[in-house]
């Protein structure tokens, strides 16, 4: 992720794009979204933590300057091609799936046998590697929802999704 050597860049997103803020944490890349933040919430978040602060919003766009990304789609497939195209992004499918797609904390490995009575029971039988969330608690897999996801983001971030 990011250029070679250096630190990846972390983002804040404003509440116009928050399925683009699961998707960047999708990626890997640490993105805070806090839902209905005013802009002087956003733009606090952005300078205090040295985050570049993604939206929608021309004027906040500006404000944010030079730490920021406008994104100009209002579709899905467009605005994750867009971000990652404005940002200079290089997401390495490493750390694909790595961080909690509701509250960004980064997953961690779970002991199988702890996680019975967390998951159905068709998913205990038919997986033995498990990721948790220390932050919420949620339980990942590697089933069918994340080969899905891993392919339309290997589309979406190569040649510019294109086929």
């Amino acid at each position: 992720m990011g250029e070679p050597g250096a630190p990846p860049p972390r983002f804040v997103v404003d509440t116009m794009l928050g399925r683009l803020a699961r998707w960047l944490r999708a990626m890997g890349y640490d993105t805070l979204y806090p839902g209905q933040a005013d802009d002087r919430r956003l733009l606090q978040l952005a300078v205090a933590e040295k985050r570049i602060l993604v939206t929608r919003d021309r004027m906040l766009a500006r404000l944010a300057e030079p730490r920021s990304c406008l994104i100009r789609s209002e579709r899905l497939d467009e605005q994750i091609v867009e971000a990652v195209g404005r940002l200079a992004l290089f997401p390495s499918d490493v750390e694909w799936l790595s961080r909690c797609l509701d509250c960004n904390a980064r997953l961690a490995s779970a002991d199988r046998q702890s996680l019975e009575r967390r998951v159905p029971a068709h998913v205990f039988a038919s997986h033995t590697e498990f990721m948790v969330c220390p932050g919420c608690g949620k339980v990942y897999w590697s089933g069918s929802h994340a080969d899905r996801m891993v392919e339309r983001l290997r589309r979406l971030t190569t040649r510019g999704g294109e086929e």
